[in-house]
């Protein structure tokens, strides 16, 4: 079972802060059984880069309503888990980072839980074991790109109060940066969303400020890679562009919270969006344009390995998980 509580939060700046935290137990609690196995990452071939999923945490929790649906009855969001053969009250996101080996330079997006995300340890917070597992050192990425700034995103930018990358420079959108410097972020219920991840943002990505860039959209990252706007989930949300002798990738970070819910229905309400209407724009505009020109999408939250393609269906979408489209 996997239920929402509230946790004290043990590292970096934010210690002495306690907030909302998924709590995600795994399924097999007794003894005698064995539980499902998920794999801790994919790899793929996107033209002459590597592409490798990475599971920062996996497990079970309540939903997908009000995370998918707030302004919608819960019952409307259940029938459409049921008639999509779900569960209709519990839901497996995933939280994904992608690393992007160019041959040149290994590029992350996005950073998980860590010790003080959505997810905290023993669930979540798992990446440096996970990239170590599909065979890449900390050390040796060069490049950290960031959504943007909400805990599970970079919460694993700290490790035991030291970069966990300490290599990488980092890479954020400028809007987005400049939204959570404010001092206001603060002045927000200090047990919410919002205010948590003011104080994560300040304990672990202000103090690498002399290693970061800020972009905005259109901007290249490293060559075959450029941002993309996708504002709505927060200010400065952003989605990125991968490309290589042909093949395409859209990492499209929190454009989706759900598989079948978010994109069955892109005008429902997200509960962490910070800007309901123009979140649901968004995803219209993205989804749109990804189903229109075919292309592999990363997302961050979808069921692992988090891969899939968008079709258009009635008036919303569909999410097509990848299985064997990327052996080529």
């Amino acid at each position: 079972m996997i239920g929402l509580t509230r946790r004290r939060l043990a590292a970096t700046g934010a210690a002495a802060l306690a907030a909302p935290a998924l709590v995600l137990r795994p399924a097999d609690a007794g003894p005698a059984r064995l539980g499902p196995e998920t794999p801790s990452h994919y790899r793929f071939a996107l033209g002459a880069f590597t592409v490798t999923m990475l599971l920062d945490a996996a497990g079970l929790t309540d939903g997908p309503w009000p995370i998918v649906g707030e302004d919608r009855p819960k019952d409307e969001v259940e029938a459409l888990m049921r008639e999509n053969r779900l569960p209709a009250a519990r839901f497996q996101p995933g939280f994904t980072p992608v690393l992007v080996d160019t041959g040149q330079e290994k590029v992350l997006f996005d950073t998980g839980n860590g010790a003080v995300g959505f997810v905290p340890p023993p669930a979540g917070g798992r990446l440096v074991e996970r990239l170590r597992a599909a065979g890449t050192e900390p050390d040796a990425v060069d490049v950290v790109v960031l959504t943007h700034c909400h805990t599970d995103h970079i919460g694993g930018l700290m490790r035991d109060g030291r970069p966990a990358f300490p290599n990488a420079r980092l890479i954020v959108g400028a809007v987005e940066y400049d939204f959570w410097t404010k001092p206001e972020r603060l002045a927000a219920a200090p047990e919410g969303n919002e205010a948590k991840s003011a104080l994560v943002f300040r304990s672990n990505l202000v103090p690498l400020g002399e290693r970061t860039r800020f972009v905005a959209p259109g901007d290249a990252v490293v060559p075959g890679i450029h941002a993309l706007a996708a504002h709505g989930h927060t200010p400065g949300h952003l989605a990125f562009h991968v490309e290589s002798a042909g093949r395409r990738m859209l990492v499209w970070g929190d454009c989706a919270h759900h598989e079948v819910a978010s994109l069955s229905h892109p005008e429902w309400h997200a509960l962490f969006d910070m800007d309901k209407a123009a979140g649901a724009a968004t995803r219209r505009r993205i989804y749109d344009m990804a189903a229109a020109d075919d292309i592999v999408v990363a997302g961050y939250h979808t069921s692992f390995p988090s891969l899939g393609y968008v079709a258009r269906a009635g008036a919303g979408y569909r999410w097509i998980p990848v299985t064997y489209q990327l052996e080529r």
